[in-house]
């Protein structure tokens, strides 16, 4: 597991499935990032690095409905993007969002990760050989729809995704609304409920001890690409050699 992320986990911490412990090494070339708000509203993207590197240059913007905005980021690396969603200022000039926030009081997350439930995308670039590791991650539950569309590099290299609106469908026990009662966010059940059989910990610390449960094969159902718990990686993580540019998608 992520190590720097646990501190914006629920205890116990999520084991993270995106190669259960990445690492961060100098930087030898340039990944560009070009995120993409097909969501018909504001949207805030967040970054966190993982392994203890430095923070990207930004750590969190706004991104209006149909805009695109590009961040280039140092290769070798590894760490997470997300999206918050009905945010505002208070009087005192405090940030804040109804979804995936982090905490910071600022648009700029500044190191801190998204508290759960959030729509993770995982990446970890020229990790073995040069080669980039990715995945969509509900494991934290899920806010909202997103993809991530590598642009060039070799391989399969193919897109992955929740491109649904998991929130609409959501089990009440796993479902976060907002006051006038619309479900704005889906729990995991491991955040929901903290138990070891759906966190994966423990006793059920092992592929072998920890299946699939009615709850996460909810969000499977729904997003066959993303990962849905833990051990879900089979189906879930995905790899593109050469150095791609990726695309990520809100809303997709």
């Amino acid at each position: 597991m992520l190590d720097s992320f646990s501190a914006y986990l629920p205890s116990p911490p999520f084991l993270i499935p995106l190669h259960r412990v990445l690492l961060c090494f100098a930087g030898v070339h340039s990944t560009k990032f070009t995120f993409t708000n097909n969501c018909p509203y504001t949207i805030w993207p967040g970054t966190l690095t993982g392994g203890g590197g430095a923070q990207l240059s930004s750590t969190g913007f706004e991104l209006a409905s149909k805009a695109s905005s590009t961040l280039n980021v140092p290769a070798p690396w590894s760490g997470r993007f997300w999206a918050r969603s009905f945010c505002s200022t208070d009087s005192n000039g405090k940030f804040t969002c109804q979804t995936a926030e982090c905490g910071s009081g600022q648009i700029g997350c500044n190191g801190a990760g998204a508290i759960p439930p959030a729509t993770l995308v995982e990446l970890t670039l020229a990790a073995n050989n040069g080669q980039d590791f990715y995945d969509v991650s509900l494991v934290d539950g899920f806010n909202l729809p997103v993809s991530i569309t590598p642009q060039g590099g070799s391989g399969k290299c193919s897109a992955t995704a929740c491109p649904v609106d998991v929130n609409a469908n959501c089990p009440s026990e796993l479902a976060v609304k907002n006051s006038n009662g619309a479900t704005i966010s889906c729990k995991s059940a491991c955040v929901a409920f903290n138990q070891p059989q759906y966190c994966c910990t423990g006793a059920f610390g092992s592929p072998q001890s920890c299946p699939p449960t009615g709850y996460s094969m909810y969000f499977k159902g729904k997003c066959p690409l993303a990962y849905s718990y833990a051990f879900d990686d089979k189906t879930s993580t995905f790899t593109c050699s050469g150095g791609p540019n990726y695309a990520i998608t809100f809303c997709p």
